[in-house]
């Protein structure tokens, strides 16, 4: 399987990332949620946990959308999306401890971290699309800290960007 194959078979099976994209979001918008309502630790153990499902969901999304969740045995690419979880979580008690020090600056520092993940699935997808989502929330992360945020913008704005690349994702495969 060569490259364009194996992320031809990529996007097949993950609807070109977008199930990924919008369980991501909802995790982020839940988590917004309870920093409104709660406490801002209860929200960052919020998107801790909501993050934990992102994967499953991202697969049941696939299956319900007539995907199969999951790459062929073997696409080499598969290898690529589990060392970048792995990225992710050794990344996680950065973003955590950023917290203990200034907890308004948690969302912004998951944002960088989720958004270096991303630039990856711009190859796993051969979708340079990644690039931009990547970018936008490197972007706004750095604005909400120069700016000073509410604590709460930065997760609402984690579930923005990622539902509006979802849907431009929709949008971009419906001509294909």
């Amino acid at each position: 399987m060569n490259i364009a194959e194996s992320q031809r078979d990529m996007r097949y099976a993950y609807f070109g990332g977008m199930t990924g994209l919008v369980a991501s979001a909802t995790a982020w918008l839940i988590a917004g949620i309870v920093s409104i309502n709660g406490t801002p630790n209860s929200a960052v153990i919020t998107l801790f946990i909501g993050g934990m499902f992102i994967h499953p969901v991202a697969i049941v999304l696939s299956k319900i959308l007539g995907r199969p969740g999951k790459q062929a045995s073997n696409n080499p690419l598969g290898a690529l999306a589990l060392e970048s979880t792995f990225l992710l979580l050794l990344s996680l008690p950065i973003a955590y401890g950023i917290s203990l020090y200034r907890i308004e600056w948690f969302f912004p520092a998951m944002l960088l971290i989720i958004g270096g993940r991303y630039f990856l699935f711009s190859t796993l997808y051969g979708n340079r699309l990644y690039w931009l989502c990547g970018a936008t929330l490197a972007l706004v992360a750095f604005l909400l800290v120069i700016f000073s945020a509410p604590f709460w913008f930065g997760a609402f704005s984690g579930a923005a960007i990622e539902y509006t690349f979802g849907a431009i994702i929709v949008v971009m495969r419906k001509g294909r």
